[in-house]
């Protein structure tokens, strides 16, 4: 059953104060969050400035944010369930069915679609594509090559599960990932997200300085395999706008009520694959909790996407608290805020 439950005025106040509090502690040059329902209740809250970089100019809806890892689950979800749909994968089909044919041994080639996403492959854990230069072989075939560290099957999270299933969705479509994901939010109604690099400007939130008197990353990905691949990956390289985000929420959780073929996907997504840790599981991409009722994930730049779907709420962060660093703290509190604000409907 769907009930669409509006947020508070206490709800808004509390993540307003949390936001201003994260600004004002030096933990995010800005930041904005949206939350709202399938109903229509819609709030927009906004702290700081967009960077230093950009001059006074406050962040907003439109601000474009590198979303480091919420690409896992605004692109290469939502095109593997796509491919899902479509009978061009299946969930527990090894990868390697669905790359450039590779002879010979490919222990890391026979981990499942189902396994990859639920980071339950037990691929290695790192993750340094600058190792692969200067070789005539592909990609794919030098990932699926190597050795599992450890079994199939128990949780831990790896990028390069998703790099993977970014190169195997361009191989079964014959058309480069960026083209799947321009399609797909364009049916969504996102008119402002795409792959990076972008150009900078001031509505464009720059990221971190790598080295002491170099220019801060901005326009460019954060993420260094991302990067290397041009900007267009599986597990990172999509930017995108607080607007964009609540529209992508709001679509899946309409879809989700209607039960339509997006909606089934989310559904299915929701059951859980494997634990994280007590209270909290990895489902589909998604980390579930409140009883598999919530469903979230972060991005490494300091942004977040809560979706509550029974209840049709969704809950957007939209921070560069990488700015200043490694931001997975000091955005913590407000991230448990945000959750805990999404999940009071249950």
């Amino acid at each position: 059953m769907h009930i669409s439950r509006p947020f508070t005025s206490d709800d808004t106040r509390r993540l307003d104060e949390a936001l201003h509090e994260l600004v004002d502690s030096g933990g995010s040059p800005g930041g904005v969050i949206v939350c709202g329902t399938t109903g229509g209740d819609r709030h927009i809250l906004t702290a700081g400035i967009v960077a230093p970089e950009c001059g006074d100019a406050p962040p907003g809806e439109n601000t474009l944010y590198d979303i480091a890892s919420l690409t896992k689950v605004v692109a290469t979800w939502p095109l593997v369930g796509r491919a899902v749909t479509d009978g061009r994968m299946d969930l527990d089909a090894p990868i390697h069915a669905y790359l450039p044919r590779i002879d010979g041994d490919a222990p890391s080639g026979a981990v499942t679609i189902r396994q990859l996403l639920a980071h339950t492959s037990g691929l290695r854990a790192e993750t340094r594509l600058d190792h692969y230069r200067n070789t005539a072989t592909g990609l794919a075939e030098l990932m699926c090559r190597e050795a599992l560290e450890q079994p199939p099957g128990s949780h831990r999270y790896i990028n390069r599960g998703y790099i993977l299933l970014g190169l195997a969705l361009a191989h079964i479509y014959a058309r480069p990932l960026y083209e799947l994901a321009d399609r797909l939010w364009a049916e969504a109604g996102m008119t402002h997200t795409t792959y990076g690099p972008v150009s900078r400007a001031r509505h464009v939130a720059p990221t971190e300085q790598r080295l002491n008197g170099a220019p801060r990353i901005w326009g460019a990905p954060h993420d260094d395999n991302a990067a290397l691949l041009g900007g267009v990956a599986g597990h990172a390289g999509v930017f995108s706008t607080p607007a964009d985000l609540a529209v992508y929420a709001d679509h899946l959780l309409v879809q989700h009520a209607a039960t339509t073929a997006i909606g089934a996907w989310l559904d299915a997504s929701l059951a859980p694959q494997a634990d994280i840790e007590p209270g909290l599981h990895r489902g589909l991409s998604w980390i579930l909790a409140d009883g598999h009722q919530t469903a979230y994930h972060h991005g490494f730049t300091g942004t977040s996407l809560y979706l509550a779907p029974y209840a049709g709420r969704y809950v957007v962060i939209c921070t560069n608290a990488v700015y200043h660093g490694p931001a997975r703290e000091r955005i913590a509190p407000l991230r448990a805020l945000a959750r805990k604000t999404i999940s009071t409907t249950f």
